[in-house]
């Protein structure tokens, strides 16, 4: 009796609060700490049943702990926030043969902190502005947040039920792969690749692939990607301009030189043609295609020299495309090539520089009939996808361009053509993007090629 009045003693110093229950869920004991937190008195609750003095439905978090404990007489630990007291709770109970001994203690503060700093990393995760996720070992995702949604077009459970291999061109994914497997091993991974997104574009991603450490193994790879397409189509239009202002300064320096000799040589040649006999007359055809081979470039090169900020109007550009097809046209019908246009006429203004947009056309149709020696169609179709702009495409048959070439078309003095200097598409796009424009090329060799320009319409 005494040893058990010492227990007591013991137990109701404890700050933590602790009561038993016996087999019948009946209070057999309680501290003081305990009958605060019931709002009772230990007396009144001794004997009596704990689930008819506390609702099961109200209490059945922890009914289905007591109960577990209780039928499989195991210790049982769980974390639960019971509400009438407004408090988080931390529960151990260790079951008897005579029934349950339960401890409460009250960890309101420390899972404050804890939820502040789940709070926190789930701010960062949820609403930073890159795509933010997370693999297992092997790539598949766990979790992705809404930015990733966004990026590549996938609701996260589309994410969650695949890995990142489908998400790459086959051109990237050794590359990629490489830097996954590196991070899984462990060391932080920083580059750059392409993703598919799910409407079928490519784009450019920043990535950064960090291991994810616990008890010193990596258990996972998190990653954070940035889409940089507009980025890299940035410093391409840089690039491109940089490469516009050199060949401009070399066009000023030298177009001039080459033009009055030139028109000298072409005088005399055509004097010693008619004054000197018994020469055969195609060396001085050679000479004469060559010396209209350097004026071309000479031409070519002072159109990139000249300012190109000139004043811009309202125009028809169904206009200007008739009459560059009106102009072409004898030319095309030499080619046995076949000018086609559709859709032109419901095409609105444009406010642009005609005479600029003119020889945009021109050069165009010149590439095309140049690409069909053996004849064929041209066809120049307008489309509005919508009210802001205006697509046209200039479409022949001709003998294609090799994909790996595409890339190249309009940087300075590079060519496909025979006897071309790649001036003309140069000066081309720069009119375009002066006109806040695009062009795009796409060909299929043996096929033919499709040059869709892209035009604000006119407010």
């Amino acid at each position: 009796m005494v040893q058990f009045q010492e227990q007591n003693e013991v137990l109701g110093r404890i700050t933590d609060a602790i009561f038993a229950v016996n087999n019948s869920w009946e209070f057999t004991y309680m501290n003081k700490e305990a009958a605060k937190w019931f709002s009772r008195k230990p007396e009144e609750l001794i004997g009596k049943c704990i689930w008819s003095e506390f609702s099961k439905d109200e209490y059945s978090i922890f009914f289905e702990h007591y109960d577990r404990a209780m039928r499989e007489q195991v210790r049982v630990e769980f974390e639960a926030y019971c509400l009438p007291i407004s408090v988080w709770l931390e529960v151990k109970v260790y079951p008897s043969a005579n029934g349950l001994s339960i401890y409460l203690e009250d960890i309101t503060q420390k899972k404050g902190l804890s939820l502040l700093k789940e709070q926190h990393y789930e701010s960062l995760f949820k609403y930073n502005p890159d795509a933010v996720f997370a693999f297992d070992v092997e790539g598949n995702y766990l979790s992705v947040n809404p930015a990733m949604e966004h990026m590549l077009g996938y609701r996260a459970e589309e994410f969650l039920r695949m890995s990142y291999t489908p998400l790459i061109p086959a051109e990237e994914l050794d590359k990629t792969k490489s830097h996954f497997q590196k991070a899984a091993k462990g060391i932080t991974q920083h580059y750059e690749t392409k993703a598919c997104h799910k409407n079928g574009t490519v784009i450019d991603v920043k990535v950064t692939n960090m291991p994810i450490i616990i008890n010193n193994v990596v258990v996972g790879v998190f990653g954070v990607a940035r889409n940089i397409t507009q980025e890299n189509h940035n410093e391409l239009l840089l690039l491109q301009a940089e490469k516009l202002t050199a060949v401009g300064q070399l066009a000023a320096s030298i177009a001039h030189e080459i033009r009055n000799p030139l028109t000298s040589l072409k005088g005399f040649v055509h004097l010693i043609e008619q004054a000197v006999s018994g020469v055969n007359k195609s060396y001085f055809e050679i000479m004469k295609d060559e010396l209209k081979r350097i004026e071309l470039i000479t031409s070519e090169l002072l159109y990139l020299a000249k300012p190109q900020a000139q004043e811009f109007k309202h125009e028809q550009i169904s206009q200007i495309i008739e009459d560059v097809i009106l102009l072409m046209g004898s030319q095309a019908l030499m080619n046995n090539v076949e000018l086609r246009t559709s859709n032109l006429e419901d095409l609105p203004a444009m406010h642009c520089v005609p005479a600029q947009l003119k020889q945009v056309f021109i050069n165009l149709i010149k590439n095309a009939l140049e690409a069909m020696p053996n004849g064929g169609s041209i066809d120049i179709v307008a489309t509005r996808p919508n009210d802001d702009a205006v697509v046209i495409q200039v479409i022949d048959n001709g003998k294609g361009i090799p994909q790996e070439l595409i890339s190249k078309i309009g940087s300075p003095f590079y060519t496909t053509k025979e006897n071309g200097t790649g001036l003309g598409m140069m000066a081309t796009q720069q009119i375009i993007y002066s006109h806040k424009g695009a062009l795009e090329i796409s060909s299929i060799e043996g096929e033919g090629t499709t040059i869709h320009i892209t035009l604000p319409a006119a407010k």
